[in-house]
């Protein structure tokens, strides 16, 4: 073990991968509860709502559970075009993301704002800008929150760093390391695990349900995640776990989301976990969290 760990890090680099975006729900605390629920020997991994990518990057470092093959989707477009710049057109984004930090830095708050405000307000095509509008937004929007509206724009406003991290060189190299020969997919989330079979692990980690009318989070995308897609992710863990997969899903501990996923037979535990992002500091504490598991390859 001691010698798979030690090749593992040699061929990632001195720093471990890590996620290079801030992202609402993030698992990046959750990890040491997370990762021993993965099977212990995983065939393919799917990660079909990959946000900030915690727990993949987690096992890509775990000599135990480094998946032979790894698939991570979603269906925000950008997010897709990100990570896939990130993995394959690394030096040209570090470039972009070096001049963007350097203009940035330069200016007074209001010249920050205005540069922030027209970046928003881009559209850029290509996958490298794209990435780097991304990953600008990230760093210098209030709070890290990614957020759209309905007509799926970017609609969050200004943060006020005083000195953001955009071009986080050691962090993006080590998690293009980890990236490589990982298939990246813009894809609904049953169409993204279609092919997984025995022995390949799933996790799912999908916008929350809100546990208030007054708390609903669910736009990453433009397309809105509510009761029918959570029944509609929950028949599609019953066919996975029929299939032989090992499946993993977080989600809020909502009585509804609870009281389903235990009727059905699946082992729910609550966790917890700390609210990094919210509008109001008082509401950043700790919350519960459902960890929902099938057993399958436990």
């Amino acid at each position: 073990m001691a010698t798979v760990a030690a090749s593992i890090r040699s061929a990632l680099g001195p720093v471990a991968p890590r996620p290079f975006l801030k992202w609402a729900g993030g698992k990046g605390q959750l990890v040491p509860v997370l990762r021993p629920l993965a099977p212990a020997s995983i065939g393919t991994y799917f990660e079909p709502f990959i946000g900030g990518g915690a727990l993949f990057f987690a096992l890509m470092v775990d000599p135990g559970r480094r998946p032979e093959r790894s698939v991570l989707s979603d269906l925000n477009a950008d997010l897709v075009q990100t990570y896939k710049a990130v993995q394959g057109s690394l030096t040209r984004l570090l470039k972009r993301l070096g001049e963007l930090e350097a203009e940035y830095l330069s200016l007074n708050n209001a010249g920050r704002e205005a540069m922030y405000y027209r970046m928003r307000a881009s559209r850029p095509r290509a996958g490298g800008e794209v990435a780097a509008r991304v990953i600008f937004l990230n760093k210098t929007c209030f709070n890290g929150l990614y957020r759209v509206n309905r007509q799926g724009e970017f609609n969050v406003p200004h943060g006020r760093y005083k000195t953001p991290r955009i071009c986080d060189r050691e962090t993006l190299t080590a998690a293009s390391k980890a990236l490589r020969g990982v298939e990246v997919r813009h894809a609904d989330f049953e169409a993204a695990c279609a092919e997984a079979k025995r022995g390949d692990f799933v996790y799912f980690d999908p916008p929350f349900h809100p546990l208030s009318a007054t708390s609903s989070f669910t736009a990453y995308t433009v397309a809105d995640f509510g009761e029918a897609e959570q029944m509609r992710l929950k028949r599609c863990v019953d066919d996975l776990t029929r299939r032989g997969v090992a499946v993993l899903v977080s989600n809020s501990p909502h009585p509804w989301i609870r009281g389903g996923w235990e009727f059905a037979g699946y082992r729910v535990e609550v966790v917890s976990a700390r609210r990094a992002i919210n509008s109001k500091a008082d509401r950043r504490g700790p919350i519960g969290e459902l960890v929902i598991t099938n057993d399958v390859g436990a």
